[in-house]
């Protein structure tokens, strides 16, 4: 449905769906680690749904310009990461883990959301607010099921990483990650392979169809 729609109006489509998701996925880390202890996201003024304060020059703006521009059809993008101070947590590895957890379903949420925007118009039935909703709504869908789906990947320092950590026995989750240093180079490698798209296709086409039907669509 997206090709049907100018560069500009992709881009109006896009923008709130993908600030919202990439924002919101940090605020939730800062919650949930407030939670078990650590208000460092907090005391640096980070627990708030202000983009301005989580935007990221090239996740933020610069990757998802690029990948909504050239048509893709694969949008995706990261904010500042928000600060998290694993010394306070009474049981570090796994309230890390738990912590890491709340990006992806912050995104689930998020996602159910922006399905029922799109069911509201389905319902409506009205082209002027129904079309907006719509598009709106499959791009939020999309964008947060993205996200979910990349973060939970075991690529350190994505969120599944942390959470495959806190599984992981101490020696062995030690080793594991090491490899963080060059987790962002073999995601970039990933997504310039095509094996990114290759490996998620799949789950992103049946947790799509699931919130397309929650959508009506």
């Amino acid at each position: 449905m997206m090709n049907e729609l100018t560069l500009l109006q992709r881009i109006v489509v896009w923008i709130l769906p993908v600030v919202f998701a990439i924002t919101v996925h940090e605020v939730a880390h800062g919650w949930v680690a407030k939670k078990y202890g650590d208000n460092t996201a907090f005391m640096l003024g980070r627990l708030t749904l202000n983009p301005i304060k989580h935007i990221d020059l090239v996740g933020t703006i610069i990757l998802p310009g690029i990948l909504l521009i050239t048509g893709t059809g694969f949008i995706f993008g990261w904010a500042k990461p928000v600060p998290v101070d694993p010394r306070y947590f009474k049981n570090p590895r796994r309230d890390m883990a738990i912590v890491a957890l709340a990006g992806p379903v912050s995104n689930l949420l998020m996602a159910i959301s922006w399905a029922l925007c799109a069911r509201i118009g389905v319902a409506l039935n009205m082209e002027v607010l129904s079309l907006p909703l719509i598009y709106t709504g499959i791009a939020g869908i999309s964008i947060n099921l993205v996200l979910a789906l990349i973060n939970l990947l075991p690529i350190p320092p994505l969120d599944g990483s942390r959470i495959l950590t806190g599984i992981l026995p101490s020696r062995l989750a030690w080793k594991y990650n090491q490899l963080e240093p060059y987790g962002f180079y073999i995601l970039l490698l990933l997504l310039a392979t095509g094996a990114l798209g290759a490996i998620l296709a799949y789950p992103m086409y049946i947790v799509q169809q699931l919130f397309f039907s929650i959508a009506g669509l």
